[in-house]
């Protein structure tokens, strides 16, 4: 049976339009860190490597290896972590240019660091590329959050980011970083802006 995130995590990857607490375990991405617009074609070329290592891992059966541990799955969207530079925190209106951000793709547990570089070696013979020299694979843990369903344009989010924080509010947490995470449900370039789909996610602790 083919695991598909959409139906088998639905819980971290389908939220409703409600902020919801949950427990996110580690995982392992691609991951890929730059600082700026993310409508500039460096970033879109970012997003593009990542989506050519993550299909070179899920082709890699039909190349002729098989990881221990294979199974058949759909490829994992694309996440974004957030932040701000110093100089961006201090200004009254958002600056793309200021923006910090780690975009990455999740790996299947099956994913080695093995499999990582067979799949970046893949793709420096296929579709090689200056910034795939910048991409790690490792893993990352949010650990206790609070997630909600964001649909609409991405300029839209910070209505969504103060339901979000009223609720933790309410729930006696409060916000573990600054940083936040976004996962892309849709694909900007073929989506209207009214229905993009995005998870937005901050770590949270106890206060």
């Amino acid at each position: 049976m083919k695991h598909e995130w959409k139906k088998h995590e639905k819980n971290l990857y389908m939220p409703g339009q409600k902020p919801q607490i949950i427990t996110v375990p580690e995982q392992k991405f691609f991951m890929t860190s730059g600082q700026g617009n993310p409508n500039s074609e460096e970033f879109a070329q970012r997003v593009g490597v990542l989506y050519s290592l993550s299909y070179a891992v899920r082709m890699m059966p039909k190349q002729g290896y098989t990881p221990e541990g294979y199974f058949e799955y759909t490829v994992y969207p694309l996440e974004g972590v957030w932040d701000l530079t110093e100089e961006g925190r201090k200004a009254d209106v958002l600056d793309k240019e200021q923006l910090l951000y780690t975009i990455m793709i999740r790996q299947p547990d099956f994913t080695t660091e093995e499999v990582a570089y067979r799949a970046l070696e893949t793709v420096r013979k296929k579709k090689p590329h200056p910034l795939l020299d910048e991409v790690t694979f490792g893993t990352m843990k949010d650990g206790l959050a609070v997630q909600m369903l964001h649909v609409g344009p991405y300029d839209d989010e910070p209505r969504t980011f103060e339901v979000m924080k009223d609720f933790i509010e309410k729930n006696n947490l409060e916000v573990a970083s600054m940083k936040h995470r976004e996962i892309y449900l849709s694909d900007a370039r073929k989506t209207e802006q009214a229905k993009l789909k995005t998870v937005l996610r901050y770590r949270v602790k106890p206060k």
